[in-house]
């Protein structure tokens, strides 16, 4: 038997540290609707397949000695029902009693000594759906689109059901920390980084001789790349939406995928395009009903560094800041816009550092990593879903919502694609939007002018 160490990455510590500030906790939250109560048992036992065949459903994290990131490391006492659970849904019920126990989901902290998982089934609701599962991660255990790999190992493409082969068994165990462990991390660590910091040196050492010029240029590129990355925003755009909190509120709003997909198009964009165009036309029509006046706010957006053949565990995001320009009232001129901004940005230097800029990161203070953060206008993210109709157990998905950290924005809107609909879910700050009817009708008005493209 083998004991492999399992540690997180320095990103994964980052979106784990940073929550010694609540307002940056990082839980996400999905809420499928049903057609119909899922069987029970079917459920469980899919579920409790899912743990064997991700092993980092059945993990734990454990701190480890100085800077060392923590481990992850089986659980001896792995209980499937203490994370998977059944409820007779309360009044009102329907997607606003979801959306209540929901988001009471989010804003409750994961027991530190058990994996950072739940799933909870609603049954009994009587509009809107027959029932709904609200499954919360953390989101160092897994980005949004590793999340997309995991509920393929629980969901089904027929009502009946997908054939599954037995697990095979494994003889390798996730153990706890040991002090051999730590130092042998410490020791690769500096290892790593001394052959890092040779071949980089060579490499930089041939371009000074061949191109020196140039070989200037891309280091100072880079160092003002990284800046822009972990640069602090010491106040918000936005006039309104300036206080922050722990509370939370949840909403959702749907498109349809062609007509936002056509939007992104005509405007020279792509369907993520014309999602942040909306969010940004709804923001202009937010602060109207304010009696304020915008030009530009700052976006959060993570964007997705994993390749088609990674492993779909721990996050591999980088987020990126950058300000969005408010004052283009014509849809297509703006996602035009946005998109020129967002294709410079996956062009920068510094997105594929994630992990080392996260481990500068974890040295310091957290109050230094709020000031990152917390004056952020909105966070937006895009994840791809399924274009064909899901099951659960034996039960449809009509709808599927997923609910993704502020973590020290005003709000979160992550757009979910299912079958022939944009599924948002937008998740508040209560102090920053305490109007949340007035955030949504906003937001309607602007996918409307985007969608009418």
């Amino acid at each position: 038997m083998s004991n492999d160490a399992i540690r997180m990455t320095q990103s994964d510590m980052f979106s784990w540290r940073m929550e010694q500030n609540p307002i940056l906790r990082s839980t996400v939250v999905v809420v499928a609707l049903l057609d119909a109560s899922p069987d029970w048992d079917r459920f469980v036992a899919t579920v409790e397949r899912a743990t064997q065949v991700l092993p980092a459903m059945r993990r734990k994290l454990v701190p480890d000695r100085g800077l060392a990131p923590p481990r992850w490391v089986d659980d001896p006492d792995f209980d499937l029902g203490w994370h998977v659970h059944r409820l007779d849904a309360a009044q009102p019920r329907n997607l606003q009693g979801v959306l209540e126990v929901a988001r009471t989901a989010e804003m409750t902290a994961f027991d530190p000594a058990r994996p950072m998982w739940e799933f909870t089934l609603l049954d009994g609701l009587e509009e809107d759906a027959a029932a709904a599962v609200v499954m919360k991660f953390h989101h160092s255990m897994t980005d949004g689109v590793g999340g997309v790999r995991i509920a393929a190992e629980i969901l089904d493409f027929e009502r009946s059901g997908t054939p599954r082969p037995p697990v095979p068994g494994s003889d390798t165990v996730a153990g706890e920390p040991s002090l051999v462990d730590t130092v042998g991390w410490y020791l690769s660590s500096g290892t790593a980084l001394v052959r890092e910091s040779v071949s980089t040196g060579v490499r930089l050492g041939a371009r000074f001789v061949v191109r020196p010029i140039r070989a200037v240029r891309d280091v100072a590129r880079t160092a003002v790349s990284v800046f822009r990355i972990v640069e602090p925003i010491t106040k918000t755009a936005s006039p309104v939406m300036t206080e922050r909190s722990t509370r939370r509120h949840f909403a959702t709003l749907d498109v349809p995928v062609d007509s936002l997909a056509a939007a992104g198009n005509l405007g020279g964009g792509t369907l993520n395009d014309a999602f942040l165009a909306g969010i940004v036309l709804g923001m202009r029509e937010y602060h109207r009903r304010h009696d304020a006046q915008i030009d530009h706010l700052r976006v959060t957006m993570p964007m997705n560094l994993r390749s088609d053949d990674e492993s779909y565990g721990g996050n591999r995001i980088t987020l990126v800041r950058f300000v969005i320009p408010c004052d283009l009232a014509d849809p297509k001129e703006l996602v035009g816009r946005i998109h020129e901004i967002v294709a410079k940005w996956r062009l920068e230097p510094a997105v594929p550092m994630a992990d080392p800029i996260a481990g500068g990161l974890n040295v310091l203070p957290s109050a230094a990593v709020g000031a990152m953060l917390e004056h952020v206008d909105f966070l937006a993210s895009d994840v791809p879903g399924s274009p064909v109709p899901l099951y659960m157990a034996g039960a449809k998905i009509t709808k599927q919502y997923g609910f993704g950290p502020t973590i020290g924005a005003a709000f979160n809107v992550t757009l979910m694609s299912y079958v022939g609909d944009c599924c948002m879910g937008i998740d508040v700050d209560d102090a920053a939007v305490p109007d949340l009817d007035t955030l949504v009708e906003s937001l309607a008005v602007g996918f409307g002018e985007v969608c009418d493209l």
